[in-house]
């Protein structure tokens, strides 16, 4: 059976999601955070090589990375649901927001929290106009589309997710003047699925969908 190994209040919330919105069986492996360095206990970063979550185990498979998991869950145990076909005339929109969130958006959003200074060098100035852009691109997508790869969700939206909500746990971020950004967060919030994940994955945990 697939095991998703889940540390507390990280990015393998995404994964629990994915199994959930797939009704796939899985056994779910907690972990909480060491208490000092609020990183993974030795137990988890022993599972993989790079030592970060997320992590599954399939038969002989351990594999890390968001990304790679989601295209592995979905190809191996979803039949290709949740993802969008090469001939779908919204492919590119998925595939776009699909990378953003790791590739472009995430990386940025700790730059996005320091405050500007006359001494401060060009990368930290760069990191911070694209944390914002990042922001102001998110907002615009979700005025034009219910979800970001269009009409339906996707595996596009449980990447993104992270990054609009739990990640603000790291790194805290003002959002009531992203009216569409609250918006799509009810619409997520209100899926059973969604719901069903983070009671299992972080049930003391309340998602932050405002």
């Amino acid at each position: 059976m697939l095991t998703v190994h889940h540390l507390g209040i990280s990015q393998s919330e995404r994964i629990v999601w994915l199994c959930e919105e797939l009704s796939i069986p899985y056994q779910l492996v907690n972990y909480e955070r060491d208490p000092v360095t609020r990183l993974a206990p030795a137990q988890y970063k022993a599972l993989h090589p790079f030592g970060t979550a997320p992590v599954i185990v399939d038969g002989s498979v351990v594999l890390s990375e968001s990304g790679a998991i989601i295209e592995y869950i979905i190809a191996r145990h979803g039949k290709g649901r949740l993802a969008v076909r090469p001939d779908a005339p919204n492919y590119a929109d998925y595939l776009f927001w699909f990378h953003f969130a790791n590739a472009s958006m995430m990386p940025v959003q700790f730059a996005g929290a320091i405050k500007p200074t006359l001494d401060e060098s060009p990368r930290t100035r760069l990191s911070r106009e694209r944390c914002e852009r990042s922001w102001q691109m998110v907002e615009a997508r979700l005025g034009e589309v219910p979800y970001f790869a269009g009409a339906e969700l996707t595996a596009a939206d449980i990447i993104m997710v992270f990054v609009l909500t739990t990640m603000r746990v790291f790194v805290p971020r003002d959002i009531s003047g992203n009216p569409n950004v609250l918006a799509y967060l009810q619409r997520i919030g209100a899926r059973p699925a969604y719901r069903q994940a983070m009671q299992k994955g972080d049930p003391t945990m309340k998602p932050l969908l405002t």
